[in-house]
């Protein structure tokens, strides 16, 4: 069951997602263009999948993370199973601005089956009405909306589409007057861009 944060409130909030940095599989330091695009969030918010909790810890020293932890932190394929952390939960459900968040590492989206969003967020995040999900795994990049619910995957920094080691996207959730959108962005040589949906494509 996911672990309650503190409330925040303000008109205008931005907060940064990322989600499968798989470090130090992807190398010894997660790219410095992540951290850099973070300066000036309300919080951040990781998805899961880290496997180095220094990795959060640098992030941090940012701005206040909220980290799901993923099959991979839990020590699937051999991985060293990730000690506890007090930024560390299963899930969370967040509150910025009016708008509920629920965060952890996978969800059916689009569902698997009988295994819809209802189901996994009952799972997740008890009974709470959620306006937003942050979640991860995939390594693909989605952003849609389920039974009223904003699904926010903002795909792998490291392992984009599970392709080898390289630029990748984070995520950036806007809320002002109660009201979030999301975005994708990818990472470049000199900072990040916007992503290119047309140019990528749309996962499903």
């Amino acid at each position: 069951m996911a672990e309650f944060a503190p409330q925040v409130s303000s008109a205008r909030i931005r907060l940064g997602l990322v989600s499968d940095t798989h470090i130090p599989e992807a190398g010894e330091e997660l790219f410095p263009q992540v951290y850099e695009a973070f300066v000036g969030v309300e919080a951040i918010l990781h998805a899961g999948d880290i496997y180095d909790l220094s990795v959060i810890e640098r992030l941090g020293t940012i701005a206040p993370v909220y980290a799901a932890r993923g099959n991979g932190d839990d020590g699937s394929g051999g991985r060293m199973r990730q000690p506890e952390h007090e930024w560390l939960r299963e899930g969370w459900v967040l509150e910025f601005g009016g708008v509920t968040i629920g965060l952890t590492h996978a969800l059916p989206v689009p569902s698997y089956g009988d295994y819809t969003l209802e189901r996994a967020a009952a799972r997740y995040f008890g009974d709470v009405a959620l306006d937003v999900a942050v979640h991860g795994d995939t390594h693909v990049e989605d952003i849609r909306e389920v039974d009223g619910v904003l699904c926010v995957n903002p795909g792998s920094p490291t392992f984009p589409h599970n392709l080898n080691l390289q630029y990748g996207t984070v995520g950036f959730l806007d809320i002002t007057d109660g009201h979030a959108e999301a975005s994708i962005w990818r990472l470049t040589d000199h900072g990040i861009e916007p992503f290119d949906w047309d140019t990528w494509g749309r996962p499903w």
